[in-house]
């Protein structure tokens, strides 16, 4: 039996990126969270529920996706978490980057809602 995450955080300091995600997983039937960074990630998930997946992106002021990534791996509650990189970043490189920090799998922007949940499920399993 597969566990579909029911709350994600979704992590990214565009603003209007953030409500397509939310726009997106809520019409899938997610409930979903908001950061604007990674250290506003980091309080959120000092302050709330775990979530059962979070969605990042890379280049973010404060702390970027790859520092958030590699934080959020070294906390005990937060290990295995499955986490989703979303960035208009594709190279072989960045994405190599991203697995060596914990990442579970990477999503090119501009998304469609499809891919989107398709990612979200594999990364659930």
């Amino acid at each position: 039996m597969t566990c579909v995450p029911k709350l994600i955080l979704t992590v990214d300091d565009s603003p209007s990126m953030r409500m397509l995600l939310r726009s997106a997983l809520s019409r899938q039937g997610y409930d979903v969270a908001e950061a604007e960074d990674g250290l506003a990630a980091l309080e959120w998930l000092a302050a709330n529920q775990r979530p059962d997946l979070m969605i990042t992106d890379i280049n973010m002021p404060n702390m970027d996706g790859y520092g958030l990534v590699e934080t959020v791996r070294t906390q005990g509650p937060y290990s295995d978490m499955p986490i989703l990189v979303l960035s208009t970043e594709s190279s072989d490189e960045k994405m190599a980057r991203a697995r060596e920090a914990g990442a579970d799998g990477w999503i090119v922007k501009p998304f469609n809602p499809a891919q989107l949940e398709s990612a979200v499920r594999q990364a659930a399993l």
